[in-house]
């Protein structure tokens, strides 16, 4: 039995590149698309109980004002900044500014690839950090993030 939807929603954002999931770099990014990450992600949000707000920019300040905007309306937040992991600080300092969790994810293992990928300004603001499973490691983010905001709960 699916639990009843809950009023806040995990908001899951992406940032540049990844509207090219499936195409970019097979090699290293696989071929399931956005798309069907995004569907992935709201059936397994929809079995903890909660909807999902799925968004991706190629724009570093439409993603700032997306996490502005979770402050009020985000139960938890799901983020892979692609490239913007490694420079933004400003996604960092919108991070910040919120109580709910954060998870950080990525398709890839970031550690095992270019050492400018292994410094992320995200991970010290994010509840954790998921990276290397695919577009599974988005599903083990809903699936954190949701265990997360019980344990907040509680």
């Amino acid at each position: 039995m699916a639990k009843k939807s809950r009023a806040k929603a995990i908001y899951v954002l992406n940032g540049p590149n990844l509207n090219l999931l499936g195409t970019r770099e097979p090699d290293v990014y696989g071929r399931t698309t956005l798309s069907d990450i995004g569907d992935m992600t709201a059936a397994r949000a929809q079995s903890h109980g909660y909807d999902v707000v799925f968004s991706q920019s190629n724009h570093e300040g439409e993603l700032v004002e997306w996490i502005h905007e979770a402050r009020e309306a985000a139960a938890g937040i799901i983020i892979n900044a692609g490239a913007y992991t490694h420079t933004s600080i400003a996604i960092h300092d919108a991070l910040r500014a919120l109580s709910c969790p954060i998870v950080e994810v990525h398709l890839s293992n970031t550690f095992a690839r270019e050492e400018f990928r292994h410094h992320s300004y995200i991970s010290p603001v994010a509840s954790g950090v998921i990276v290397g499973f695919g577009a599974n490691s988005y599903l083990l983010a809903v699936d954190a993030v949701a265990s997360l905001i019980e344990e907040a709960a509680i």
